[in-house]
C-alpha cells in the first residue's frame, strides 16, 4: 500500500498496523506511535504529527462535530488531537490498543479485537483477557483486568436497561455492564475471545471442563475423617446438658406467652372502658343545651371520639353538600360565550410560537455551520503561525 510522501517519510522503517481514515486526513498506527496526517486544505499544506503510545492517560472530549483526543505523557506534558465525532471509536481503537502494548497491559503478539465505551465505561477486549476501567478517563493506570486462563464461566443477567456480564474469575463473580443496545456485541465479543483462548466451541464445554478438572483435583477427594472429639467432654453430659437446655427455652417460652396473654387481657379491660366511657358522653350529647360562650357540641366536641382511639369524628351536614351544588351552579352559570374567542386567539398565539420556532431552530443550523467555518479557519491560522 502507498502512503503520501510526508507519511512514508515519517514512518521509516517501522510498518503501518491500522490506518484510519478521517476524510481528507488520516491517522496511521504503528506499533510505537500514532501518525496523525492532515491533507492540503485552504491555508497549510499536507503535514504529520507524530504522537508516542507511551502515555499515562488517555481523555477524550467530545463536542457536536469534533472530539479531541488527548494524551497525558505526565512530566512530559499533554498533546492532543481532533477527530470527526462521528468516527471517534474507529479512531480510538488503535490509539488505545497501541497504549495497552507500551505500557505492558498486553503482552507482544497479544491481539486488541474491540474497545467499547460505555459513558464512564471502558471495555477492551484481547485475545488474552478483558481490561476493564471505570472513570472520567478513557484509560489510566488505575485500570482492572481479568486473564481468560483464569475465567472459568460467563453468564449473561438481562435487565430493563443494561445487561449484566458475569465472569467467574479465579473463583471469584466479576461483573461487566453493558447497555442493552449493545449487550449483544459485547457479549459475542467477550464469548468468542473467551473460546477461542481455550479452544473449545461452546461455554457448555468450557463449564465441563472446568468441572471434570476439579473433580480430579486431590483437594476434592482428601478425606479428614469425622472431626476431633472435645478434649473434655463426655458424650452423656453433653446430652444431658442439651435437655436441660432445651427444657429451659421451653420454659422461657411459657413465661413470654403468659406475660404476653396478661398484657392481652389489661388492654381489653382498657378498652372496654374506653368504650363505656365514650358511649356515656354520647347519651349525655343528645339533651340540648349550650355550653359557656355559645358553643354547640356538634361543631365543638372534644371527647376521646374527636382524636383519640377512635379516630376522627365526621361533623359535616347536608348543608355543606348543598353549598358545593349551588357553587357548582353558580361557576357553571358564569361560563360566558367570550370562552370561545379566547380559545381561537390561543390557537393562534400557539401558531405564532410554532412557527417562531421553527425560525430560530433555522437560524441555529446556520450559526452552527459558520461556527464550524470559523474553528476550521481558526485551526489552520494557528497550524501556519
Amino acid at each position: 500500500m502507498t502512503y503520501p510522501d510526508v507519511v512514508q517519510s515519517a514512518l521509516g522503517d517501522e510498518s503501518v498496523a491500522a490506518r484510519v481514515p478521517l476524510g481528507d486526513d488520516a491517522l496511521f498506527v504503528t506499533p510505537t506511535r500514532t501518525l496523525v496526517y492532515r491533507a492540503d486544505s485552504l491555508l497549510s499544506d499536507e503535514s504529520v504529527e507524530e504522537f508516542p503510545h507511551g502515555a499515562e492517560r488517555i481523555g477524550v472530549s467530545t463536542k457536536r462535530r469534533k472530539t479531541t483526543v488527548s494524551l497525558d505523557y505526565g512530566l512530559d506534558g499533554e498533546r492532543s488531537f481532533t477527530v470527526p465525532a462521528k468516527l471517534l471509536d474507529r479512531a480510538l481503537h488503535p490509539v488505545l490498543a497501541g497504549t495497552l502494548n507500551a505500557s505492558g497491559v498486553t503482552d507482544p503478539g497479544e491481539t486488541v479485537t474491540e474497545t467499547f465505551r460505555f459513558s464512564e465505561l471502558t471495555l477492551v477486549v484481547t485475545s488474552d483477557r478483558i481490561v476493564k476501567h471505570v472513570g472520567s478517563a478513557v484509560w489510566d493506570e488505575d485500570f482492572e483486568e481479568f486473564h481468560f486462563a483464569d475465567v472459568t464461566d460467563l453468564v449473561v443477567e438481562a435487565g430493563n436497561v443494561a445487561t449484566t456480564l458475569v465472569l467467574t474469575h479465579d473463583g471469584r463473580q466479576q461483573r461487566l455492564k453493558a447497555p442493552n443496545e449493545r449487550a449483544r456485541e459485547v457479549r459475542e465479543r467477550l464469548t468468542d475471545a473467551l473460546l477461542d483462548y481455550h479452544g473449545v466451541d461452546s461455554l457448555d464445554t468450557l463449564r465441563e471442563r472446568f468441572a471434570a478438572e476439579e473433580e480430579e483435583s486431590p483437594s476434592a477427594t482428601m478425606s479428614f475423617g469425622e472431626g476431633p472429639t472435645p478434649l473434655s467432654a463426655n458424650p452423656s453430659e453433653l446430652t444431658d446438658r442439651s435437655k436441660d437446655a432445651a427444657r429451659s427455652d421451653e420454659d422461657a417460652s411459657d413465661a413470654d406467652r403468659g406475660t404476653e396473654a396478661t398484657g392481652n387481657a389489661e388492654r381489653t379491660a382498657v378498652a372496654a372502658e374506653t368504650e363505656d366511657a365514650a358511649s356515656a358522653s354520647a347519651g349525655e350529647s343528645t339533651e340540648p343545651h349550650s355550653a359557656p360562650g355559645g358553643s354547640d357540641d356538634a361543631t365543638g366536641i372534644d371527647t376521646i371520639g374527636a382524636g383519640g382511639l377512635l379516630g376522627p369524628v365526621d361533623t359535616d351536614t347536608d348543608t355543606d353538600s348543598d353549598s358545593d351544588t349551588d357553587t357548582a351552579h353558580s361557576e357553571s352559570a358564569a361560563v360566558t360565550p367570550d370562552e370561545g374567542a379566547r380559545d381561537d386567539d390561543v390557537a393562534a398565539l400557539v401558531a405564532e410560537v410554532e412557527a417562531l420556532r421553527e425560525t430560530v431552530e433555522a437560524q441555529n443550523e446556520r450559526l452552527a455551520r459558520q461556527e464550524e467555518l470559523l474553528e476550521r479557519l481558526i485551526a489552520e491560522l494557528r497550524e501556519r503561525l
